[in-house]
């Protein structure tokens, strides 16, 4: 019986990406010296190894995008942009976290609806937008918050986003979802165009906005209560005898 012979040997290309981030050198030295070794081990020239970096990195340069937006999320960050978020909230009257996220979600929805996924998201819009006003719309109630209920409303900001996301991206004809369900309906002799199962993700749109916007109005009031009572106990704990 004839044995296959298996070349372990460029694995190691994984060692040296591991022992790059334990020294903490260069992450884009470590990938491509990692890289080559690999190559070498492999038994593939310098050239061919160039190569192969070289596709791979203009297969995925859309990657790029993301990796210029965070220099410029983070510039935004230490030139104020939540301070300015926060103050701009305190301005307007009304505003409470529930509303603030109720109308992100309805945004979120519709712009994913209509394929502009990243006009949202954790690092561009949650952390140094959404998550600062709706904890200035807290304080302008409440006053200063306690870092559990921040932690909490980060979350809830951060669920928001999720949600309003995924059940607006189903809407989109061109989503790779909906394209996936017309594939495996089709496989299964159900012919379905991507506009028909768009369509049919409308309602689970509305549902989903409806359960999360009553999601959002509970987190209000508990959250009310819980600052309520931790008001009530300190005032009776500095309370004279």
């Amino acid at each position: 019986m004839e044995t296959t012979f298996i070349n372990y040997w460029p694995l190691i290309g994984v060692l040296a990406v591991v022992l790059g981030f334990v020294l903490r050198l260069n992450p884009a030295l470590v990938v491509v010296v990692a890289g080559f070794i690999t190559g070498f081990a492999a038994n593939l020239s310098p050239l061919d190894v160039l190569d192969i970096l070289g596709k791979a990195f203009t297969d995925k340069r859309f990657l790029l995008l993301f990796l210029i937006a965070l220099p410029v999320i983070g510039l935004l960050e230490r030139h104020g942009l939540k301070e300015h978020a926060q103050a701009w909230i305190a301005r307007l009257r009304g505003a409470t976290t529930a509303r603030l996220l109720v109308v992100y979600l309805l945004m979120r929805q519709v712009s994913s609806a209509a394929g502009l996924t990243s006009l949202g998201g954790h690092p561009q819009a949650v952390r140094p937008l959404v998550a600062p006003m709706a904890e200035a719309a807290a304080e302008i109630t409440h006053g200063d918050l306690p870092q559990a209920e921040r932690e909490r409303i980060r979350a809830m900001s951060a669920a928001t986003d999720n949600v309003g996301l995924f059940f607006g991206e189903d809407i989109f004809i061109a989503f790779g979802a909906v394209l996936l369900i017309q594939g495996v309906l089709g496989d299964k002799g159900i012919a379905l165009e991507p506009l028909q199962i768009a369509l049919w993700g409308i309602p689970t749109a509305i549902c989903a906005f409806v359960i999360h916007a009553w999601r959002i109005m509970r987190f209000q009031r508990a959250m009310t209560a819980r600052l309520a009572q931790t008001e009530t106990t300190t005032a009776n704990e500095t309370a004279p005898e």
